[in-house]
């Protein structure tokens, strides 16, 4: 999946149009709305500059970002679609939520529903269980650091955590020893300087404590107060203000806001405790229907230029584009990490209703697990399965095939087609694979694939789905 990031030497300002005005200011830079020229797709713009990071120690630790950023792929986590440096600053760009900050939505609202605040949590524990088992830990969770998609019902939206500037790669049983995050919301332990990524799940508890009140566990005059309130770890639900809620949702918080982090919750056990799984809705009822199976099918045979192409493609689509898919992915991954099993696809299907479920559904899986990792991961789903109608247009076509055409000639030689296979982790990049995909592709017979030849193959659909 993060072969497929472009990172581009050179100005943002060839690609983007960049919009003046803020939209919010993250730790060490700011983002703006920018604009593709060449697709008018709308992004959001992060721009770091390098005189903020003053050390090389610095420029190396935020590297270490990007390549995080680039390795997530989860609908609760940001996108992130390209990346660019010239001498003066770095650029991400990421994609657009238009919803606002969570802590904006808590300010507007006073407090959420209970119902809202176990959907958000849901969202969020989502997020912070596929972060864990790819050995993430974030260590600035936050409202701040969370967006909706769009302005519709907390019910209607999707939560994105959007700042990885403190997140740090674990091993199992690392003690992480870096004083990071903010005062309101970091653990007891970070404060003592020993702490693994259970201090997420303390922050969780934080934030599900202010969903449901409006303010935090621990608060004080001054960030002294609070972090020796922290170092307690004592609070109450007091007075009028918890009378209406659950107790379902006072045990989680209780059990997220342990002092003992062999005592804390996972995102594992807050996803299945009874107040999320209860309050939330599951997307269960969601109904799958048989298009998207038919798709499935047909990307078993298709050539692996076009598999890789349709990934990018996938990797590009806005939130509103893919919503319904979106929403059919959430449903299948029947315990929240973020990944598809064969069971879960299995399950889902049978759930649905759907009749003629393939017998080869293992082999189908494995084609559509790019990556061979075994389990159908988020971009690897919205590949396999988005409508024709979204992937041949022309713009969209032109994003991916910019990402193939490495030297910039306007035609793909053989040799970045073995490029790309090889990066997309194909371990078996044998020449017959190349060959196939010229005997697909390459009409004029010249050893290249230009734009209109990509095209060609891009529209030449699926053998088995002839208009």
């Amino acid at each position: 999946h993060s072969a497929f990031i472009l990172a581009h030497a050179g100005k943002v300002t060839d690609v983007y149009d960049i919009d003046k005005k803020k939209l919010g200011q993250g730790s060490y830079g700011c983002v703006c709305k920018c604009a593709n020229k060449i697709t008018g797709v709308t992004r959001a713009c992060k721009t770091i500059p390098k005189s903020v990071m003053k050390t090389d120690k610095n420029i190396e630790r935020f590297k270490a970002e990007i390549a995080l950023m680039k390795k997530m792929d989860h609908p609760n986590i940001i996108k992130l679609h390209e990346t660019f440096e010239d001498h003066r600053n770095f650029y991400l760009v990421m994609e657009l939520c238009y919803g606002g900050e969570l802590f904006d939505r808590i300010i507007d609202s006073g407090h959420f529903t209970e119902i809202q605040a176990a959907i958000v949590m849901k969202h969020i524990f989502r997020a912070v269980y596929y972060m864990h088992e790819n050995h993430v830990c974030h260590r600035d969770l936050k409202p701040e650091n969370f967006l909706f998609t769009t302005k519709d019902k907390i019910e209607h939206t999707t939560l994105k955590i959007i700042d990885f500037g403190l997140a740090h790669e674990f091993e199992e049983d690392d003690v992480l020893t870096t004083k990071a995050g903010t005062p309101y919301y970091v653990a007891p332990q970070v404060l003592a300087g020993k702490y693994d990524h259970s201090a997420d799940l303390w922050s969780c508890g934080v934030i599900a404590y202010v969903l449901l009140c409006g303010y935090p566990p621990f608060h004080g005059e001054t960030d002294t107060d609070v972090l020796a309130k922290v170092r307690l770890g004592n609070f109450t639900f007091g007075a009028a203000d918890w009378k209406h809620v659950s107790e379902d949702a006072k045990h989680l918080i209780r059990n997220l806001l342990k002092m003992n982090p062999k005592e804390r919750y996972t995102a594992e056990q807050a996803l299945k405790h009874d107040w999320v799984s209860n309050k939330a809705p599951n997307a269960t009822n969601v109904p799958i229907n048989s298009d998207l199976m038919n798709n499935l099918k047909a990307f078993r045979s298709t050539n692996k230029l076009k598999k890789a192409a349709l990934h990018v493609i996938a990797g590009q689509m806005s939130e509103i584009q893919i919503k319904s898919l979106r929403e059919v992915f959430m449903s299948l991954d029947g315990n929240g990490d973020g990944l598809l099993t064969c069971e879960e696809l299995r399950q889902g299907m049978d759930k649905a209703g759907l009749k003629n479920i393939p017998p080869d559904l293992q082999k189908i899986m494995e084609e559509v697990d790019s990556d061979g990792s075994g389990v159908i991961d988020y971009t690897e789903f919205l590949a396999a399965t988005l409508d024709k109608k979204m992937y041949i247009q022309e713009d969209v076509c032109w994003a991916a095939f910019r990402v193939f055409d490495r030297n910039g000639d306007g035609k793909i030689s053989k040799e970045e087609i073995a490029a790309i296979l090889a990066t997309g982790d194909v371990s078996s990049i044998a020449t017959r694979d190349i060959a196939e995909i010229m005997q697909d592709a390459d009409v004029n017979g010249d050893g290249e694939i230009d734009f209109e030849e990509f095209m060609t193959m891009m529209r030449g659909g699926h053998k088995e789905l002839k208009e």
